[in-house]
């Protein structure tokens, strides 16, 4: 029988009705409404938070990231429970601190409370499960009968079911009546010993660009002390540089050493700078492409990247290359 370790961090999925609305209850709420030999496995749970994940940031990433890392000694699979509006950024920087994770780590939520009658929280649960003793490694988001890789997990709804999509590349697995089924291809590789890195810099900052977003605002940041910018442009990267000239702002933030990374707001398909005009002035002043990588995964890796070094050639390299699957670079 499998070792699995459920990690509780709060979240819809253990609320309950309250004076002010929805509000995360501890591991209890969800081991109250699961029946004994729920997921057929050997369950051990721990619980870390009892928060909403509008409250989970960059401190709660680092104490969840060396839970499941502590786990990995004991366990044959580790799930974590979350709140999803922002679990896409922790199973993101999951997938960076996490290195060559030994088992597979779940993470999963609800859209409705589990003790409400039409929860959608114990199929997601048992979906989780499944894939936690399936014995693929790697940081995973299970939702809506889809297995998600962390880095690609993206919330695209408020309150529908299927809330998350896996963006710009295909579901890792997905739950059927077969029962679990993976893509092997698309399952990470391990290629060595596990490894926790909790060192990141939080002075990230993610701008999506308007036609009239003032360029001023690089400035503002620069001088705010922010250490790393990730751009949501247009389309495939356009920058604006008429009349709102933020090309002369991106010269400022290379001469500071500030790296920049530059994504598309289109949420599916890769930007390509190079095919633009207004593109081709920006990796002139030496933006990073983003490609086709979530903002999420982003960001968290911009965090990370700026963690182990401040050379921007360095992170300018970091971002050259997929390390758990977040970005397709292009073959030249």
């Amino acid at each position: 029988m499998k070792k699995i370790l459920m990690l509780t961090t709060g979240g819809t999925i253990a609320s309950a009705p309250g004076a002010q609305g929805l509000a995360p209850r501890g591991s209890g709420e969800i081991l109250s409404h699961l029946g004994a030999g729920f997921a057929g496995c050997e369950v051990t749970t721990r619980e870390i938070f009892t928060l909403d994940s509008t409250n989970i940031q960059p401190e709660e990433w680092k104490v969840i990231a060396a839970a499941v890392y502590d786990g990995f000694r004991s366990f044959d699979g580790v799930v974590v429970t979350h709140g999803t509006d922002t679990m896409a950024y922790t199973a993101s920087m999951l997938c960076f601190m996490l290195k060559n994770p030994p088992v597979p780590v779940v993470l999963t939520g609800s859209q409705v409370p589990i003790s409400h009658p039409l929860t959608d929280a114990v199929l997601n649960l048992r979906c989780a499960f499944a894939m936690a003793e399936s014995g693929r490694p790697g940081v995973y988001v299970a939702f809506d009968r889809k297995i998600i890789l962390g880095c690609r997990a993206v919330k695209v709804r408020t309150t529908g079911f299927d809330a998350f999509e896996s963006v710009n590349c295909p579901p890792a697995g997905v739950v059927n009546a077969s029962g679990l089924c993976l893509r092997e291809d698309l399952l990470p590789r391990s290629d060595g010993s596990p490894a926790l890195d909790t060192t990141i810099d939080t002075g990230v900052f993610l701008l999506k660009l308007t036609p009239c977003t003032n360029p001023g605002i690089i400035d503002m940041l620069i001088d705010a002390g922010t250490r790393g910018i990730v751009i949501e442009a247009f389309g495939a990267g356009g920058i604006q540089f008429i009349r709102r000239d933020f090309v002369s702002k991106l010269e400022r933030a290379a001469h500071e050493r500030i790296p920049v990374v530059v994504c598309s707001q289109c949420l599916y398909e890769s930007s390509e700078l190079s095919i633009y005009q207004v593109g081709q002035k920006a990796l002139e002043q030496g933006v990073i492409q983003g490609y086709d990588m979530t903002s999420e995964a982003a960001v968290t890796k911009l965090m990370w990247a700026l963690g182990r070094t401040r050379d921007v050639s360095e992170i300018r390299r970091l971002f050259s290359q997929s390390l758990a699957g977040e970005v397709n670079i292009p073959v030249i």
